[in-house]
Order: C-alpha cells, then sequence, then structure tokens
C-alpha cells in the first residue's frame, strides 16, 4: 500500500493502530484496499476529531466534579483604612491607611452526597461519550464502505456498456454493409444508428456516474485533490479488472468510441456477440447468523443504546444531585489575617467550621420537575431505539437474504441472455430472423448483466448495512484505548523533546 502519512515518524513510535489524529494523503498511482480507504477515512474524518475532543472534555468534567473534594485556597491583600484615636487624649483623631493581608484554606467536610452524586453523573456522561466515540467510527466506516461498493458498481456498469457500444458498433457496421448489398433496407441501418447512438449516450452517463462516484468515496475518505489511484475489488465484489483506476481527469478512451464507424463496403459480418464477465468468480460466504442472534448481538454492541443507557444512568444522579440541594454543606476552614497595626485586634490564625444551606423552594422544585422530565425522555430514547433496532435490523435482514437467492438466478439469467444474442445475432446473419429480434436480444443481455451488477452492490450494501445495524466488530477501525495511548505516547515523547532542548541550551551556555 502506497500512503503517504504526515508525521509518519510519530505513528512509527507508537506502534499502534491510531488514525484519527494525523491528516493522511494518497500518494499517486497509490492501489488501495477497502482496510486503506477506512483507515484514510479515521485519519482524517473532523467528525472523529471532534468526538475525541468531546471524550477529553467529559474526561475534563470528571475531574471537575472530584475537585469538590480539594480544599480551596484564598489569597487577598491590600490596604485598610483605619480611622479613631492613636492616643488615650480624646482630642487628638487622625486616619491610617493600613496595608493588609488574608489567607484561608477551606475544605467541604460534608454536603449530604451532593458531591458524589454529581461525581457519578459526570462519570456516566463519560462512559456516554466514549460510545457516542465509537458510534462515530462506526458511522464513518459504513460510509467509506458504501461508497467504495457504489465505485465498483459504477466502474462495473461502465464495462457494460462499453460491451453495449461495441455490439451495437458492429452491427451497424454489419447491417451497412448489408444495405450496400441491397440485402436489409433502410429501416434496418437507420435503426442501427439510433441504436448506437443510444448505446454511446448510455456509456457517457455511465462514466459521469463513476466520476461522481469517485466524488463521493474522496469526500467519505476527506480527502481533497486526490490523485490518481487504484483500489481492489472485495471477497463479495470481484471485478474481472483486480485494479479499479481511480481518477477525475482520466477514463480510458477507446478508439472510435464516441464518432461513427467507418463506411464499410463490399462486405458481410457475421459476428457472435462475445461474453464480457464483468465480475470474476463471484461467490459470497452466506451471512452467518439468524435474524433472532442479530438482534442479540445488536444489543449488546449497539455503543449508541449502551451511551443512552449511559446517559439515563447519568440523568438518575442528575435528579438525586437537584433534590439534595435543600441539604445544608458542611465546611470547615483555616486562615491568617495580618494587617500592620499593632492595635488591630484581628491578627493572626484563625479556625473556622460552618454549616449553612441557601436555595429558593420554587426555583428547585421545578429544576427537580425539569431533571425528573429529562430523566424520563432519556428512557423514552432507549425504548423508541431498541423497537427501531428491531425493524431497522429486520429491513436489513430482509433485503440481504432476497439477494443472496437473487444473485445467483440473475447470473444465470446473463448467460441465458447471452445465449440469445448468439442465436439472434446468427439467424439475423443469414437472414432468418430481423433487426427488431436482434435488437430485443441485445437490450436483453445488457440490461441482465446491469441488472446483474446492480443487485451485487445492492448486497454488498444491504450486508454492510446489516453489519452497522448489529454494530459487528471491523477489521480496520479505531477504539478509545487506542486514543489514550496514543496520547500518552505523546506526553512522553514532548518530554524527551523538552529534556533534548534543555541539554542543548546547556550545551550552547558552555
Amino acid at each position: 500500500m502506497k500512503i503517504k502519512i504526515f508525521l509518519l515518524i510519530i505513528s512509527l513510535i507508537a506502534g499502534l493502530r491510531v488514525h484519527a489524529i494525523q491528516t493522511v494523503q494518497i500518494e499517486k498511482n497509490a492501489v488501495l484496499g477497502l482496510n486503506d480507504c477506512i483507515k484514510i477515512a479515521l485519519n482524517n474524518s473532523p467528525v472523529v476529531r471532534s468526538s475525541i475532543l468531546n471524550l477529553d472534555i467529559a474526561k475534563s468534567s470528571v475531574g471537575v466534579a472530584k475537585s469538590a473534594y480539594f480544599p480551596s485556597l484564598s489569597l487577598g491583600a491590600g490596604y485598610r483604612q483605619g480611622f479613631g484615636e492613636r492616643s488615650h487624649n480624646r482630642g487628638s483623631y487622625q486616619t491610617r491607611t493600613l496595608p493588609s493581608f488574608d489567607a484561608s484554606l477551606s475544605q467541604l467536610l460534608w454536603n449530604f452526597g451532593r458531591t458524589s452524586a454529581n461525581i457519578r453523573m459526570e462519570k456516566f456522561n463519560k462512559i456516554a461519550a466514549e460510545y457516542d466515540f465509537d458510534e462515530t467510527v462506526l458511522t464513518t466506516i459504513f460510509n467509506v464502505k458504501l461508497q467504495y461498493y457504489g465505485v465498483l458498481a459504477a466502474r462495473s456498469l461502465v464495462e457494460v456498456e462499453k460491451l453495449n457500444v461495441q455490439i451495437n458498433e458492429r452491427n451497424y457496421q454489419r447491417t451497412l454493409a448489408y444495405f450496400d448489398e441491397g440485402i436489409k433496407s433502410k429501416i434496418d441501418l437507420v435503426n442501427a444508428e439510433v441504436n448506437l447512438s443510444d448505446a454511446k449516450i448510455a456509456l457517457v452517463r455511465a462514466e459521469n456516474t463513476y466520476k461522481n462516484s469517485i466524488v463521493s468515496l474522496n469526500n467519505a475518505m476527506y480527502v481533497a485533490y486526490a490523485p490518481e489511484y487504484k483500489i481492489k475489488g472485495t471477497e463479495t465484489f470481484n471485478l474481472d479488472n483486480p485494479y479499479v483506476p481511480m481518477s477525475l481527469t482520466h477514463i480510458e478512451n477507446y478508439k472510435k468510441l464516441l464518432e461513427l464507424p467507418d463506411d464499410v463496403s463490399n462486405a458481410v459480418y457475421a459476428v457472435q456477440a462475445e461474453k464480457n464477465d464483468v465480475l470474476k468468480n463471484y461467490t459470497f460466504e452466506k451471512y452467518p447468523y439468524t435474524f433472532e442472534k442479530s438482534v442479540i448481538i445488536a444489543k449488546e454492541n449497539r455503543p449508541d443504546l449502551k451511551a443512552l443507557n449511559s446517559t439515563v444512568k447519568a440523568m438518575k444522579q442528575y435528579v438525586l444531585l437537584t433534590k439534595r440541594q435543600y441539604l445544608p454543606e458542611l465546611r470547615g476552614g483555616v486562615g491568617y489575617s495580618y494587617a500592620n497595626n499593632r492595635d488591630y485586634a484581628d491578627n493572626g490564625m484563625n479556625v473556622s467550621l460552618n454549616l449553612s444551606t441557601t436555595f429558593n423552594i420554587m426555583q428547585v422544585k421545578n429544576e427537580v420537575d425539569i431533571a425528573n422530565s429529562q430523566l424520563n425522555l432519556a428512557k423514552t430514547e432507549v425504548e423508541l431505539l431498541n423497537q427501531n433496532l428491531y425493524f431497522d435490523i429486520q429491513s436489513a435482514y430482509v433485503d440481504m437474504i432476497q439477494l443472496e437467492k437473487q444473485i445467483p438466478l440473475l447470473e444465470t439469467k446473463v448467460r441465458q441472455t447471452l445465449e440469445n444474442l448468439e442465436l439472434a445475432d446468427g439467424r439475423y446473419a443469414v437472414g432468418l430472423g430481423d433487426y427488431i429480434q436482434l435488437q430485443d436480444a441485445r437490450v436483453n443481455y445488457s440490461n441482465a448483466q446491469s441488472s446483474y451488477v446492480q443487485a451485487v452492490y445492492n448486497y454488498n450494501v444491504a450486508r454492510a448495512t446489516l453489519e452497522r445495524e448489529i454494530a459487528l466488530p471491523q477489521e480496520e477501525t479505531l477504539t478509545v484505548e487506542d486514543i489514550q495511548d496514543y496520547q500518552k505516547d505523546l506526553k512522553k515523547q514532548e518530554k524527551t523533546k523538552t529534556k533534548n532542548i534543555k541539554k542543548t541550551k546547556k550545551k550552547d551556555n558552555v
């Protein structure tokens, strides 16, 4: 695989499958497989990066909640304006500006479980953020798969249309020769010209669809200005050409493809239709799980379902936290005050113990009502997702099983329509069949190939959709553990870099 990765040294040092940190570009003429494209997408996706940042925020929020168990330090300095008598003589009155300094340390002793409830809530929010990250990764992988299969399908249909042009071109040349010899009528020649033009228009449309599919794949990988590269077929989508060229600026053109053929005189063509296997040795392994097993796997694996369940637990702690606002808070403290005045009585150490609470009854009541409503809303979303999950899996499963049955039948139909085209072609060549029969056979053969390719594409999409619905583990993926290990490695590298800078400065000073 030829992939140019910026900051390659960092990746090699890390020795990890961490891809969503660095920007990846594609090297010209690289040959990429499906997993390569997924890896590039995970590297480049700003959505994945946003999920990582949200996860970091959730981790920091847990730290903020835990900080309530740590003492709070208060420092202050200023001037105090003093008024009074300097001596016992009542007649002498003056004003003094007194510098002052205050320091205090306050520690929460007990707040009847408010802090612990807040910490638990933030921990559940962090777990939800982790599952949201997993959901983002799965969505990114699924999008790449869809666009990858779309390119393979579009390329296959281009080949079908090229074959159709070639057949119509030969038919036109042969009909022209027959017309010159007086064997066929003018209407056959005109029909041949029209059908050839239609075939060329269909080819142009297919090539345009192919170009758009390349744009969609590049977009799914978040790669702009991609050079020409190639992609491989997959186990369930084998192309006759194992390496599909991918370029927006160059698509292979055949000579005379978009212009009428030269006139052919004094010749009779008996051209047999040639078989073109767009898909090479197409086989696929049947899906290994039943529908019931797929639902069980989904409930065990789906990160969005786990995230919602974690959110419900967080909301329960939030309700508890809101209700405990009525309860007082016990704090202890120690402090020191100093003023530059020997007569100032508050100089020195002080110790305090304070039990207090402040709340608005109506405000707290409404906040509790809001918290309960949010909890019920989260529970409803879990219930809704469970129901949608069942029906989504059922729909994808039915589509996939249906296509598993259709594909062998469509492959047989391709062979049958080819045989029918060969027979019609032979009958027309010896004058037993008319041009309409020949064109019907050609259209049936072309449509059979297109339907076959479309069914293979639909099958791959249905299977990918089902794997997405049950969150089946992927060969190429990105996990929270990967991100954590990568961040630890970055910290080590930063420390090493700082040490090297210090050593360099010492040498320079010497």
